[in-house]
């Protein structure tokens, strides 16, 4: 069997494609963790035992996927593939950034791209950008005369989700903005007339006042989506309730959102678990 096996440019991980390989993972009994991107899969091989690759290597357990991974598998083969430009930028990730988990992915964009075609936005503000994925996704789904704005502080990955956004389809109609998101959005919000959709997929702890800073300027009907809100299952651990600040903060957003009058929502436990809230 061949295998395209690339290493991570920054670490000891290696990256996968064959989806020969990836129909007979499950039958190698010494492996039981392991996840996957799109026929990719990462692990990370003892430098020591390259040579005898079957036998010795660790795979990189994905927990924030809480389905079986053959329901998983099954799921991702029947949904709609991604774009091309789109494929790129998720291989590109797992090459070269560090935590590419935090890219959304294939199941998952096809989710936001859904949701945002159903809506037909014509204003959408993507808090996190890092390479770009969830903010593409997200564009599918604007009108001819609407913008996506996207916030992200991190100035070495802007390049990254820049050149991403100027190979796709909506390089004219995606704005960036490099910076502390509480410090922007009211900025934007004094320039736009309502948002059609909001994704909060950044820092943890400050989940609740990005939902607070966007609220009032959210059009009746309009979506608020968050990202993460099971925190690979840590807000149902007592233990991290008590000791992990994110949890906390989490739990705090996932009550404040479940009776908060103004909105129905709902928790879909996809992926890392999405908070969507519907504006009344």
């Amino acid at each position: 069997m061949k295998l395209n096996i690339q290493k991570h440019r920054h670490s000891n991980h290696y990256w996968v494609e064959n989806e020969t390989f990836h129909n007979n993972f499950r039958n190698y009994k010494r492996i039981s963790n392991y996840y996957t991107i799109n026929y990719y899969f990462i692990f990370s091989l003892d430098s020591q035992k390259q040579n005898s690759f079957f036998k010795h290597f660790i795979l990189l357990f994905c927990n924030m996927d809480f389905l079986n991974p053959m329901i998983q598998n099954y799921a991702d083969h029947h949904t709609a593939f991604e774009p091309e430009y789109l494929k790129e930028l998720n291989r590109y990730t797992h090459l070269n950034i560090l935590k590419p988990r935090m890219l959304s992915g294939h199941f998952q964009g096809r989710f936001l791209s859904f949701i945002s075609q159903m809506i037909g936005a014509k204003n959408i503000l993507d808090i996190g950008t890092y390479t770009g994925y969830s903010a593409l996704c997200l564009a599918e789904g604007l009108s001819k005369d609407g913008f996506l704005h996207t916030i992200d502080n991190n100035e070495e990955l802007a390049p990254v989700s820049s050149d991403f956004f100027s190979k796709s389809p909506f390089s004219k109609q995606i704005i960036s903005h490099l910076g502390q998101a509480t410090a922007i959005i009211p900025q934007l919000n004094q320039n736009i007339d309502f948002w059609d959709i909001v994704w909060i997929d950044a820092d943890k702890s400050n989940y609740l006042e990005y939902y607070h800073l966007v609220f009032d300027k959210v059009r009746k009907g309009g979506i608020i989506m968050a990202d993460n809100v099971l925190w690979s299952g840590k807000v149902c651990e007592e233990k991290a309730l008590i000791n992990d600040e994110d949890t906390k903060s989490l739990d705090v957003f996932n009550k404040t959102i479940l009776h908060d009058q103004r909105v129905n929502n709902l928790l879909l436990p996809i992926r890392d678990g999405i908070m969507m809230m519907r504006k009344q």
